[in-house]
């Protein structure tokens, strides 16, 4: 497994002025809070967050902090700011951990086996995904990169739900801490596609019979 680390240095300017001299020099203003201590405001380099950012892991993992002159600190990636239309970062938020709290993170879905599944093998169904990734509740030791979601035996017309997901040792939903019906959502099904033959022979059978009938209409006239 990759290990990240973040380069920082301390940010001492602020407001927004200070903040576009940064940008212009290829820094981007981040902020570090949490675990019992005083936020530590940061500034990172552009170009060595845009390689970090090309990995899925970077996103979910436990992240090592780098701050110049001071201990390393492990946080995760709370909040990223994009630039509405230019591919720029503008903000980082940096939440830092604590190895005995539990945490609640977002981590993607990986669907594997999807070659394989029965319901696409034998019956000619269509694989559509409904969700892409799943907050979970779990100690920083064992939060995951991502959860895999086996297609194998998926059947067509079955349906995996949140519920099914079958969780690492450690690891739990936050939907079933909630009253939403959330851990009921829909991760992934397998069904005939929208216009496949099928539903085309059925399309033809019915203009036909809708033109016979018209011809019958026409003799009795």
């Amino acid at each position: 497994m990759e290990v990240f680390e973040v380069q920082a240095q301390p940010r001492t300017e602020f407001g927004k002025s200070p903040i576009r001299r940064l940008r212009r020099a290829g820094l981007v203003p981040a902020i570090m809070y949490g675990a019992g201590k005083e936020p530590v405001p940061l500034t990172l380099s552009h170009n060595e967050l845009l390689k970090r950012l090309e990995y899925e892991g970077f996103y979910s993992r436990i992240l090592t902090i780098n701050i110049e002159g001071q201990p390393p600190e492990k946080a995760v990636l709370k909040d990223i700011q994009h630039h509405p239309y230019r591919p720029a970062v503008m903000h980082l938020d940096f939440q830092r951990i604590s190895e005995t709290e539990k945490l609640q993170r977002q981590v993607p879905l990986h669907f594997v086996n999807e070659e394989k599944c029965i319901g696409v093998k034998l019956s000619g169904g269509s694989i559509s995904h409904h969700l892409t990734e799943i907050q979970i509740v779990c100690l920083p030791k064992d939060l995951p990169e991502f959860i895999e979601v086996d297609l194998t035996d998926l059947k067509l017309n079955e349906i995996v739900h949140v519920s099914n997901l079958v969780l690492p040792e450690g690891v739990e939903l936050a939907a079933t801490k909630q009253k939403d019906g959330v851990h009921n959502l829909p991760l992934v099904s397998v069904h005939l596609a929208r216009g496949g033959d099928k539903e085309e022979a059925e399309q033809e059978s019915g203009e036909q019979a809708q033109a016979k009938s018209s011809e019958i209409e026409k003799e009795k006239q």
